[in-house]
């Protein structure tokens, strides 16, 4: 998927673990298929996952997880994957991993549909579960940051996907122009899980029961988890869950631009290298365009 990425596979995972963690040595070990793009995921037996960055990035999130995950668990409404052991570089593999527990459950389709009202709020008591917790020490995250110090990546990003983009161009412009005029977060940051998409959601009969990657977590603009509403809700499920987490109209704005933002940097990059990212993206930007469109 990157150019750069290292390669793992089922021995390498089995080697790290009877070395280190004997224990669980003896569990089947099997490749998880996942969109995500920074972990490679195995399934260990039936209640336990190893996680493997892929890709150097990757790395600092899975030791924030680690120190960080165990800490705020016990205050979110959902099932965490809750890092049990820490392993180091070995077998040839040079990075820290960890073993975490398995979450069961099915991530949701874009415009998730039945379910959709339900999910918005499932989702925002989640969200509101994040910003509740103590900042304290807590890390920071790529977010606090006014988003028109991206606005040269967006022009950018913009010029390389015009044809893509077509005659909705002048649309998108004008979301991300709207998200730049609005006001900056004014009060102090809030914890943020930090990317709250379809592939980090998992549902149970049609109720969120678990978020996964934690790697994005620590204080930020709270308006950059409401990315979620473009991700995976209709227009009718996406005003349930603004209401639910109290976002008035420069957090909506400012969301919007961090989702679009978000979209115009996958796009042109997952393309190939990840289609159902670049979809999403894809979906992530008509949702964009259409809600501008009936405003």
């Amino acid at each position: 998927m990157h150019d750069d990425e290292v390669e793992t596979d089922a021995a390498l995972v089995a080697g790290l673990v009877a070395a280190q963690f004997p224990e669980w040595a003896a569990l089947p070990i099997s490749p998880v298929v996942s969109f995500g793009t920074d972990n490679a995921i195995y399934r260990l037996g039936d209640e336990l996952s190893v996680r493997m960055p892929r890709i150097h990035w990757a790395v600092a999130p899975i030791e924030r997880e680690w120190a960080w995950l165990p800490r705020i668990a016990p205050a979110l409404p959902v099932e965490v994957p809750l890092p049990l052991a820490l392993g180091a570089p070995g077998e040839g593999y040079g990075w820290p991993w960890t073993v975490c527990r398995w979450v069961e459950g099915r991530h949701p389709p874009f415009e998730h549909g039945d379910d959709a009202l339900a999910l918005a709020v499932d989702l925002a008591r989640f969200v509101r579960a994040m910003r509740s917790l103590d900042p304290t020490g807590a890390p920071t995250t790529a977010w606090p940051r006014p988003l028109h110090e991206e606005d040269e990546l967006v022009r950018t990003n913009l010029g390389l996907l015009e044809h893509e983009l077509g005659v909705a161009r002048d649309v998108v412009v004008a979301v991300w122009e709207d998200a730049l005029a609005a006001p900056h977060h004014a009060g102090p940051p809030t914890w943020i899980h930090g990317d709250l998409a379809p592939s980090n959601l998992l549902l149970r009969e049609g109720r969120l029961t678990g978020v996964l990657d934690f790697g994005s977590m620590g204080l930020g603009d709270p308006a950059s988890d409401l990315r979620a509403a473009w991700n995976l809700l209709p227009a009718h499920a996406r005003a349930v869950f603004r209401v639910e987490v109290g976002a008035d109209d420069a957090t909506w704005a400012r969301a919007r631009g961090w989702v679009l933002l978000q979209a115009l940097a996958r796009l042109p990059y997952y393309s190939e290298r990840n289609p159902p990212l670049a979809a999403n993206a894809r979906h992530v930007i008509a949702a964009l365009v259409a809600e501008r469109r009936r405003a």
